[in-house]
């Protein structure tokens, strides 16, 4: 059995399909969105300060994230970041550990995109206390700051990364 998380652009054209077919559940949406709209990101304006990710089980994609560096972080990002957006786990395969499996795979990986960031920043829906606690269980440190977000308020989450 192989996990690993892989570049967007280094997908075969069949991962990119089966990437494609990706759900999550109806009630997550309002957070991450959909697979669509992830790849509407990544793909209508190519560039190298996005990034797109897919967790592969067996060269099978079961989870995509996106990966942002300035000039597209979000005005409550530090400069020197890079955030996480659009973490989706296929809602066929919720509760297997993939979404553990992504977080613990992206220091790596933002670290090989952008050698200069030195740390991941993510918002969660302050009700979001699920992903809340896997964020914190995974390291993630809460900043204390929470703003008004599209859904409700949402809290600023941060991880260092290893020099």
């Amino acid at each position: 059995m192989s996990i690993h998380l892989a570049c967007h652009s280094t997908l075969t054209g069949a991962q990119r399909e089966q990437l494609l077919t990706l759900d999550v559940l109806p009630e997550q949406k309002a957070f991450c969105g959909d697979i669509h709209g992830a790849l509407y990101t990544l793909l209508d304006r190519p560039n190298p300060n996005i990034r797109g990710f897919a967790l592969l089980h067996d060269a099978v994609p079961v989870a995509f994230l996106l990966l942002k560096r300035p000039p597209f972080l979000p005005p409550w990002a530090d400069e020197d970041a890079a955030t996480l957006h659009a973490l989706q786990v296929d809602a066929r395969l919720q509760g297997r550990g993939y979404g553990r499996a992504c977080l613990q795979a992206l220091p790596a990986v933002a670290r090989q995109a952008w050698p200069q960031v030195n740390q991941l920043m993510l918002s969660v829906d302050q009700g979001n206390s699920a992903a809340h606690g896997l964020y914190l269980s995974e390291g993630w440190v809460d900043t204390g700051t929470a703003y008004r977000g599209r859904v409700g308020y949402e809290r600023r989450l941060a991880l260092t990364l290893p020099a």
